[in-house]
């Protein structure tokens, strides 16, 4: 069933578990996501009682033998995979929100659930409005027997879309509404900025003097407010900004809340954070977040803590915050229908560019505006842009564009599981009757296009690069390695500076940007120097390595007294005493007697097509060409794979687990059977690891570090820190998972798979710490990540215990994985998974 948000797709679920129920049967209603998980056990336990009732999570496991079982959508795969006694009951599935199955990580677990189901197991499928509806139906139906398509695109609740802009001459926002019997308000035209033209460092100036400009935030709220637009979700596609917009409304003084209704806040807000201490909500920020609930405005996104988000959630659906400044991860939450969504910019940052949203985003955007019930209309409202004309606001609003894509693929742990319970005739089959082979089988000739359209352009882009004057190419080849130099200047300064702080001592005298400072201690602290010391007005601080501009150097010495204590007061003062009495030594520089300097490199700029007066031009012709010649090599990539392209990829993982041991021609090893049990991304990594004891002679907390280079990916785009080390034993260990994770990646690449994903020690300090019972100040002291991240990636190491401890083959590491999982579930992580009671909505979170 595919249908817009808000038009009661859960009315034909409920009506399947009823069936289920009433036949004496057991039905699972599945989820993507944990926190629909937990507030679809609270509904179904109003409707059916805490006794029929039961819920699987990788957080929580509550009355799982129930007739109704609300679970992630893992959860039921590996039931499938494990052959579970529970499945033999089970006559109804509901796959909620199965347009996930185009996640590419997650996807292909819908996929794997509904190819493998048993028999008489019958399917609910719900999903957003999707442009191929008719395709999904034609697939399951393949895949699965007879099936009823039902397929609805009119809104419960219409939807108006708007424009909302600055008038930088009458002060003030003009809001125009952006379709006119569907087409283009002629209106909207007049408020297009004029391409800037001329210098780069003149075009901000330009855009300043034009009449046109972007809404701010307050007013933006102000304006919902006056207009009668609340409750809103504004979206904004980066979590700091969705904080700091949050911070000016409240800065702004904009209350949008009664006192009943602050004081209803306060009452939710108190039973969602009951289960953290006083010095972890200090840390989390409790005190300004509080306050913008009080007055009616959050933020929420996935940096949030569990139990925050929560009490946002619970304060929105019962009215009391009138806007929720969200990025784009809440379109794909839980219920949380809005009057009014607001859209701040049509493009987002990736990490590594911004790109444009889709129209099948948008739809998902804007699905939350209009409450059915509540609101005769919705409305979604973008800002003005200079980036964005008109005509493209228009044109998403208007598009109806949303094309599910099949992420399927063949995964280490997917074979293995196909081996033990098929023969390879039945696993071939199997495999195609995926949703990805049956659109495969009709994209052929759209990719056949494609490439000659791809291969036109690209000759022009090759005509447009060529330069009389030299090689372009050779000039690119040259600025990017002066960066690279740079970049290499840059760390071996750092590295220096790292080098000779280590070797200060208690005692030395530094000049420090005209100031005496004696160091009172040198620390080590998640990878970094840190130096403790006084200067002569007595003042003691901590310096780190971004503190110095140049190497420090010892130019005099203080005595210490003994024993030694660098945090008593007389001591310090005799110290500042003898600090400005030390005679201090200079610093000598230059280079050593007979280092010759440095041949002169190449540089760009010494070639002749640097004095191109085209050269930009070029370049960007350049760029231009070597992303056609990326997209050329996805096609011919894509076209290869389409021919049986499953079937191929899984003989080649298959041959891959052979060569390694995992299976025996088609019998599944030792070694095999516990890679069936572990379903992660590194799921043969894993296996490897545990099955070659690299976790047999760690602690609980050793095990917990460890395993963490297997679960957290450091995505963002500045560099990580340099990683830390318990011990020589864990480096030791860390360096052999990397070597094992660089033997894979090559045997990989030879037959031309996806290469693995290396492991990452960046969160190693960070699992070891919270395993070993450190507080929540002292593990986030580096500020690597917000607290919500280290909830989250904390939880999905904890997940990946579990599943060591279920499956390593020496008892001692079973246990030390166990007792590492248990370790981890404290503080704020443990008052993370607290499920809310489902008959008091304000229950602890």
């Amino acid at each position: 069933m595919a249908a817009p948000t808000g038009s009661g797709k859960t009315v034909v679920a409920e009506h399947a578990v009823a069936k289920a129920l009433g036949s004496g049967r057991r039905a699972f209603y599945t989820t993507p996501i944990k926190a629909l998980s937990n507030q679809k056990y609270a509904d179904l336990v109003r409707r059916h009682g805490h006794d029929s009732v039961g819920l699987l999570t990788g957080d929580n496991a509550v009355n799982g033998d129930a007739p109704v079982v609300v679970m992630t959508t893992e959860v039921l795969r590996n039931m499938i995979y494990a052959g579970s006694p529970a499945l033999r009951s089970l006559s109804w599935v509901v796959l909620d929100e199965v347009h996930y199955l185009q996640d590419s990580y997650r996807g292909p677990v819908w996929e794997e659930v509904l190819i493998h189901a048993p028999e008489q197991v019958r399917f609910v499928c719900l999903s957003a409005t999707v442009s191929n509806a008719d395709e999904l139906a034609g697939w399951i139906a393949s895949a699965r027997g007879e099936t009823e398509t039902v397929i609805e695109h009119e809104r419960p609740v219409e939807l108006v879309n708007h424009y909302l802009v600055h008038d930088r001459s009458e002060g003030g926002l003009v809001q125009l509404q952006t379709l006119v019997g569907n087409r283009p308000n002629p209106e909207g035209e007049r408020f297009d900025a004029p391409a800037p033209t001329g210098p780069r460092h003149l075009q901000h100036r330009q855009r300043s003097r034009q009449r046109w400009g972007p809404p701010r935030r307050p007013e933006v709220v102000d304006h919902l407010a006056g207009s009668s637009l609340l409750p809103a979700i504004y979206f904004i596609f980066s979590r700091a900004a969705c904080d700091d917009a949050a911070r000016a409304v409240l800065d702004s003084g904009l209350r949008l809340t009664t006192r009943p209704e602050a004081r209803r806040v306060r009452e939710i807000v108190a039973a969602r954070v009951a289960h953290l201490d006083a010095a972890d909500l200090t840390l989390l920020g409790f005190d300004r977040w509080s306050a913008g609930l009080e007055a009616g405005v959050a933020a929420h996104h996935a940096g949030m803590v569990p139990p925050f988000k929560e009490a946002v959630e619970a304060c929105f659906v019962e009215g009391l915050v009138k806007v929720v400044f969200a990025t784009e991860t809440l379109a794909l939450g839980i219920n949380m229908p809005a009057r009014s969504v607001v859209i701040e910019s049509l493009s987002k940052f990736t990490g590594d560019h911004h790109e444009d949203l889709t129209p099948s985003q948008y739809t998902q955007l804007t699905g939350r505006a209009g409450r059915r019930g509540l609101d005769p209309v919705g409305h979604a409202l973008v800002l003005w842009s200079p980036w964005h004309s008109f005509d493209k606001v228009a044109a998403l609003a208007a598009s109806r564009e949303f094309v599910l894509r099949s992420a399927f693929k063949p995964t280490y742990n997917m074979v293995v599981n196909l081996v033990r319970r098929h023969d390879r005739e039945r696993a071939h089959e199997l495999l195609g009757r995926s949703f990805a082979q049956y659109q495969s089988d009709r994209s052929v000739a759209r990719l056949t296009n494609r490439r000659a359209r791809r291969q036109s352009l690209l000759a022009e882009a090759e005509e447009a690069v060529r330069c009389e004057l030299g090689d372009v190419d050779e000039y690119r080849r040259l600025k990017r390695e002066e960066r690279r130099a740079g970049r290499e200047r840059r760390q071996r300064a750092a590295d220096e500076i790292s080098s000779a702080a280590t070797d200060l001592v208690p005692g030395d005298v530094l000049r420090l940007r005209g100031h005496r400072l004696a160091v009172l201690s040198v620390t080590h602290r998640k990878g970094r120097v840190r130096v403790r010391v006084i200067g002569i007005d007595a003042r003691v601080e901590t310096l780190d390595e971004d503190d110095f501009d140049e190497p420090p150097f010892a130019s005099g010495r203080v005595r210490l007294p003994e024993p030694f204590d660098p945090r008593d007061r007389p001591i310090q003062r005799r110290l500042t005493a003898q600090l400005r009495k030390a005679e201090l030594r200079h610093r000598t520089r230059g280079a050593s007697a007979g280092e010759s300097a440095p041949e002169r490199e190449p540089k760009a700029a010494d070639l002749a097509v640097a004095a191109c007066p085209d050269l930009e031009a070029h370049l960007v012709a350049a760029a231009e060409r070597d992303r056609l010649q990326g997209q050329l090599a996805d096609v011919e990539r894509r076209l290869a794979e389409r021919s049986g392209t499953l079937v191929k990829q899984f003989d080649l993982i298959h041959a891959l687990l052979e060569r390694r041991g995992f299976v025996d021609g088609w019998t599944v090893t030792e070694r095999g059977e516990l890679l069936s049990r572990i379903f992660h991304e590194s799921d043969l990594l894993c296996a490897m690891a545990l099955s070659e004891g690299l976790f047999d002679d760690l602690n609980p907390a050793e095990v917990a570090g460890l395993a963490s280079m297997l679960t957290y990916e450091h995505r963002s785009k500045d560099l990580p820190p340099a990683p830390w080390f318990p011990s020589k034993r864990v480096r030791q260990h860390s360096d052999r998972l990397e070597r094992m994770a660089r033997g894979l990646i090559d045997d990989e690449e030879k037959i031309g798979l996806r290469a693995s994903r290396m492991p990452d020690p960046t969160f190693l300090a960070h699992a070891h710490a919270w395993a070993a019972g450190e507080s929540l100040d002292v593990v986030l002291e580096d500020e690597l990540m917000s607290g919500g991240d280290f909830v989250r990636n904390i939880k999905t190491l904890i997940d990946l215990l579990r599943q060591m401890a279920a499956v390593a083959p020496v008892p001692a590491t079973a246990a030390s994985a166990s007792q590492a999982a248990e370790a981890l579930m404290h503080g704020v992580v443990a008052a993370s998974t607290e499920i809310a009671a489902p008959d008091d909505p304000a229950g602890p979170a």
